[in-house]
C-alpha cells in the first residue's frame, strides 16, 4: 500500500507515479534522458487515479519506460502527464520486484488533505 501526498492532487498523483516506479525499479539510477507524455480519462477521481497508474504500470511493462520526474495536470476528468525517465536496462538499473496490477481495493482519492492510497498487487 502507497499513501502518496502533495500540495495538490495533482502532485499527489505524480507521487504515486514516481511510488509505482521505486517499488520496481532503483530511481537512483534513472536519468531523466527522455520524455514521454500519457493522457488517461476518468469519471470520477479514484478511475483517473486507478487509469493513470495502470497506463503507467502498462508503459513499464511492454516499453520498459521508468519514469522519475512526472508533471501531471488535470483538465476535467483527463489526467496529462508528461514523464521523464530512460528505457530500462537491467545491465546497469537494479531491479527491485514486479508490480502485477494496480487495484481498486482501498484506492481513495482525498481532496481535503490532499493525498491518494492505493494497493500495487505484487
Amino acid at each position: 500500500m502507497v499513501k502518496a501526498y502533495g500540495n495538490t492532487l495533482e502532485e499527489c498523483f505524480a507521487n504515486a507515479g514516481y511510488a509505482l516506479f521505486d517499488q520496481t525499479v532503483d530511481l537512483s539510477g534513472i536519468r531523466p534522458v527522455e520524455t514521454f507524455s500519457v493522457e488517461v480519462f476518468g469519471d470520477e477521481a479514484e478511475d483517473m487515479l486507478y487509469s493513470f497508474l495502470s497506463e503507467l504500470l502498462f508503459l513499464e511493462d511492454c516499453d520498459g519506460v521508468v519514469l522519475c520526474e512526472l508533471d501531471v495536470k488535470f483538465d476535467g476528468g483527463k489526467v496529462m502527464c508528461e514523464g521523464r525517465g530512460e528505457i530500462l536496462d537491467r545491465s546497469r538499473h537494479r531491479i527491485k520486484s514486479e508490480i502485477k496490477a494496480v487495484t481498486y481495493h482501498m484506492l481513495s482519492v482525498d481532496a481535503g488533505e490532499p493525498s491518494v492510497t492505493v494497493i500495487f498487487d505484487v
